[in-house]
């Protein structure tokens, strides 16, 4: 599993995001972006970065590292903000934490990255059906002339289903994904060529999925234990490497 880090020192929230995540000091020096497990949308966005940004890495994407914040609740004393101390107070445990890349900037334009690079980009958000890197919201950074990929959380939006239990993995398998407001749409022409090289493996999807941590698995009925909903998660994403039905120009298999 990703590694764990105490918290020591909430700096500053980060009031661009909508679940008001914070920058924090941890046990080993590092200052992350923590995304709080009592933020409104829940634990299962933790899920989702974690496991995509282990499939980007293993596109050889550039994403920031992940740990586990381990936070003490009774650092929101020392917070003259009600919201914030009411956030650090809903967040006993373990938290989500991005590494901070000082002095990145936002991406603004197309003219630094590679027509490769933008396909696998294109590649992974089909995948993984994330509906959240538009020009309105690239989630992506420059950070010494390299683009970084952020903010996975929208992606796999079918463990929101899953408060009945655990649905088909075959309706995810064939669901299409709109590309037509991505940020990288214009790039659909090499997503074939991309395809062709990108070599993930049930194996990979396993060891994506192993990274999360046990305490951010939450049981849904006949799928009660942390291994039942792994094996679920790599069913689903397993289905889906099956097809290119997902795939923007390409037919189904």
């Amino acid at each position: 599993m990703i590694e764990t880090v105490a918290v020591t020192r909430y700096v500053t929230p980060l009031r661009e995001g909508g679940s008001l995540p914070g920058l924090v000091e941890g046990d080993d020096l590092g200052t992350y972006v923590c995304k709080f497990r009592g933020a409104g949308q829940g634990v299962r966005v933790l899920v989702a970065e974690v496991i995509v940004s282990g499939l980007a890495i293993r596109l050889g994407l550039r994403t920031p590292r992940l740990v586990a914040l381990d936070l003490d609740p009774a650092i929101a004393r020392y917070e003259a903000d009600e919201e914030v101390q009411d956030l650090l107070n809903a967040s006993p445990g373990l938290n989500l934490g991005i590494d901070f890349l000082p002095g990145a900037f936002g991406f603004e334009g197309e003219a630094t990255t590679s027509a490769d690079t933008a396909a696998r980009v294109l590649w992974l958000d089909a995948f993984t059906a994330n509906v959240d890197r538009t020009w309105r919201n690239p989630n992506l950074l420059l950070w010494h002339d390299d683009l970084w990929v952020i903010d996975h959380g929208a992606s796999l939006y079918f463990h929101h289903g899953w408060s009945g239990g655990v649905g088909d993995a075959g309706r995810f398998a064939g669901q299409a994904w709109d590309v037509s407001d991505h940020v990288f749409g214009g790039h659909v022409p090499g997503l074939p060529a991309a395809d062709a090289v990108i070599d993930l493996t049930e194996a990979d999807l396993e060891a994506v999925v192993a990274e999360v941590p046990d305490a951010w698995l939450e049981a849904v009925p006949a799928t009660e234990t942390p291994a039942a909903l792994r094996a679920a998660y790599v069913s689903f994403l397993a289905a889906r490497l099956a097809t290119r039905a997902w795939l923007p120009g390409a037919s189904a298999a």
